[in-house]
């Protein structure tokens, strides 16, 4: 098995084997474009599950409790405003977080005595507070902030590093796909909308660029080396580089992929931790969407951008017309009769 795959590795690397990733841009628009519409009307259709942080609520805090299960606090909270949901989160191995809607002071002063007593701890262990919505506002605005700056960032320093800024313009609309992408697959799925979700959308950027760099690297290698002599045209060069890269990234994606999957399958669905489910969710997302992006689209793209230019049209249109002539020499030379 290992054995194949390496032959599988050197035959897209040496270029014997290829898949025509550059040739079948138009079908994997489609497809992004399909993906992006539908993770826009997602949330305008179902909306977002946000999370306390984000719609303002209260919560309560339990220390010193010998068994931190989340039942006793849903059963405490359903008896006092059986109309709201309660969220719970274990903290350590003493500790239970418990978040709701906003509460009246009355509704929230029952609600302690009751987790006390639900718990078998001092009320004073049990501490109240309000989260405002306007928290979860400054959040975003930092983040889309944070956002922005990064990817005006990335575009100039990968201009600069790669001398062409269509290098920056692909990699930043195949970045900003994977982020429409995955926000739309968390609205789909209906996990709330928390700080760790957050970061966890936003981790995925240096990942899904890591990736797009990589490839590009060898892109840029391979049309460095090809001189005007060149028998490829550069779509040629630049499919091949991702051929040659293709086992590295789905390498890479694996190794990243099965840590995310095992705290969100694991770490989340087993124990139950949520903040590890928001931010893993994104993650697993991210890995996936950017790999396939940076194949798909990224790559794609750059060569879409840069065939139009006069010097590698001339090029390409060189390369074409010599292969035209060889075909049509062995052609003439297959029709002469045998002696």
């Amino acid at each position: 098995m290992a054995s194949r795959l390496t032959t599988f590795g050197n035959d897209l690397y040496t270029g014997k084997r290829s898949f025509n990733f550059v040739g079948g841009r138009k079908k994997w628009y489609a497809i992004a474009g399909v993906l992006i519409i539908l993770s826009v009307l997602v949330p305008v259709v179902s909306g977002f599950n946000f999370g306390i942080e984000f719609r303002g609520g209260s919560q309560f805090q339990i220390s010193g409790v010998t068994d931190a299960a989340p039942e006793p606090a849903i059963e405490a909270v359903a008896e006092i405003v059986p109309d709201t949901a309660a969220k719970v989160t274990i903290v350590g191995s003493e500790g239970v977080r418990v978040q709701t809607d906003q509460l009246a002071q009355d509704d929230s002063r029952a609600v302690s005595s009751a987790l006390a007593e639900a718990y078998g701890v001092a009320e004073s262990e049990v501490t109240s507070s309000f989260i405002g919505p306007s928290w979860g506002a400054d959040v975003t605005r930092q983040a889309v902030v944070g956002l922005v700056a990064f990817l005006l960032l990335a575009f100039v320093i990968m201009a600069l590093y790669f001398r062409t800024w269509k290098m920056s313009v692909a990699a930043m609309l195949a970045l900003v796909g994977d982020l429409v992408v995955t926000v739309g697959v968390y609205a789909a799925v209906g996990f709330e909308i928390t700080p760790a979700a957050m970061i966890g959308v936003l981790t995925i950027l240096s990942y899904s660029l890591y990736d797009t760099v990589v490839v590009f690297d060898k892109i840029r290698e391979n049309t460095a080396e090809d001189g005007t002599e060149s028998r490829r045209t550069f779509a040629e060069s630049v499919n091949l580089a991702v051929n040659q890269t293709l086992v590295r990234s789905i390498n890479t994606s694996i190794v990243a992929a099965l840590p995310v999957a095992a705290i969100l399958f694991i770490g989340a669905g087993v124990l139950g931790a949520d903040t590890l489910r928001d931010i893993s969710l994104a993650l697993l997302i991210g890995i996936i969407v950017g790999t396939w992006s940076t194949v798909f689209i990224a790559a794609p793209l750059y060569s879409q951008l840069r065939e139009g230019e006069a010097a590698i049209s001339r090029h390409d249109q060189k390369v074409l017309k010599e292969r035209e002539r060889a075909t049509s020499a062995n052609a003439d030379l297959e029709a002469l009769p045998a002696t």
